[in-house]
């Protein structure tokens, strides 16, 4: 009877639960650019150095310098950070 109460399937299901989202989260933090990349991309707005910010999966910041909100550019990642990226326009790619 006191298994019963003691609701061990109520504990599963918060370990289970907590556990998952442990494990989600490490595999989303790796970044969705690499070094090297090329995408295309849209600047959303300017940062506090006035180089343009474009976002791309899961709302990850590339930071691309010579832009303006609007542009849709195509960039090359030059380095990545955990939470942010940086980019260069490829030549002639400036829409």
């Amino acid at each position: 009877d006191d298994r019963d109460i003691d609701s061990d399937p109520a504990r599963e299901s918060a370990a289970d639960t907590a556990s998952g989202p442990r494990e989600a989260h490490s595999q989303p933090r790796q970044p969705p650019v690499a070094e090297g990349d090329v995408r295309s991309v849209i600047i959303d707005t300017l940062g506090d150095q006035g180089d343009g910010i474009a976002k791309v999966e899961r709302g990850f910041v590339i930071i691309v310098p010579g832009t303006e909100p609007g542009d849709r550019v195509e960039v090359e990642v030059t380095d990545v950070k955990q939470t942010v990226a940086f980019a260069e326009p490829v030549d002639g790619a400036s829409v």
